[in-house]
């Protein structure tokens, strides 16, 4: 990892997180737990609504933090109730904050490669729905990253676990001077949860 991103995950690993949201990440703590001691893969699936911000967010800090902790055999994914595209501003946080990110793909809904460490595979960002061929058909947890898509999707397809972890949407900043810190802060709030719950795993 390059200093920028070292410096990120120090900074993320220094935030509390109440007793509160704790609570509400512990299903996915059981989750990972269940699989880690079975020997199975990992694969969690983060949903909202656009797949354009928070499931973008908790995909990829996520899987950084699954490396971190050297958790085997997780890969994350992310989709939508619908499918626009990953918002540009997304992008520019993860670079701040020391992700590698390149534009592998031009058009209404870009395409990108997202690296945190220089001899991994990148993750391959891009808005999509939470059903799309590119995401797993069935042995996967879905993670509903806000209330929309929670109270929308009631029930999500091949998914043995629906765990709501509702965050915030950072749209709220747009088009504001606030922009820049509320992305920079909801980005650290989403990654400091990931980190602590594979913390949790032995």
């Amino acid at each position: 990892m390059n200093a920028k991103l070292v410096n990120t995950i120090s900074d993320i690993l220094s935030l509390e997180i109440d007793q509160d949201r704790k609570t509400i990440l512990q299903p996915l703590v059981d989750y990972v737990q269940g699989k880690v001691t079975d020997g199975l893969a990992i694969n969690i699936n983060f949903i909202c609504t656009h797949n354009s911000r928070r499931s973008h967010l908790s995909q990829v800090w996520a899987q950084i933090a699954a490396a971190h902790y050297k958790i085997p055999r997780v890969i994350c994914y992310s989709g939508g109730t619908e499918e626009t595209a990953m918002f540009p501003k997304i992008a520019e946080t993860f670079v701040d904050q020391g992700i590698e990110v390149m534009k592998i793909c031009e058009g209404s809904n870009p395409i990108y490669a997202l690296k945190y460490d220089h001899n991994t595979l990148p993750i391959i960002g891009f808005s999509k729905k939470y059903d799309s061929p590119f995401n797993p058909e069935s042995n996967f947890a879905a993670i509903m990253t806000c209330s929309q898509a929670d109270g929308g999707c009631p029930f999500i397809p091949g998914a043995e676990k629906r765990i709501p972890i509702t965050f915030e949407d950072p749209k709220i900043s747009d088009n504001t001077n606030q922009q820049d810190q509320i992305y920079s802060s909801r980005s650290l709030e989403i990654a400091s949860e990931m980190f602590y719950v594979f913390s949790q795993i032995k």
